[in-house]
């Protein structure tokens, strides 16, 4: 399965708690924090949810 790297790019602060706990989920704490997750559907549909917040990135 392939991975991809998760960065938070913008604050979860003032955003609906189901987006803050989409965060948490994903393992981003603070911003700038970086996660390497495969790529599931589940994982696919969370970045979706929060995507105005973080950036996605393949890894090689």
């Amino acid at each position: 399965m392939r991975k991809i790297k998760i960065t938070q790019v913008k604050s979860g602060i003032d955003r609906p708690e189901r987006q803050k706990l989409t965060l948490k989920a994903l393992g981003l704490k603070k911003l700038n924090a970086s996660k390497e997750v495969e790529a599931t559907p589940q994982i696919l549909g969370m970045v979706n949810k929060v995507s105005h917040l973080v950036k996605v990135e393949e890894v090689a």
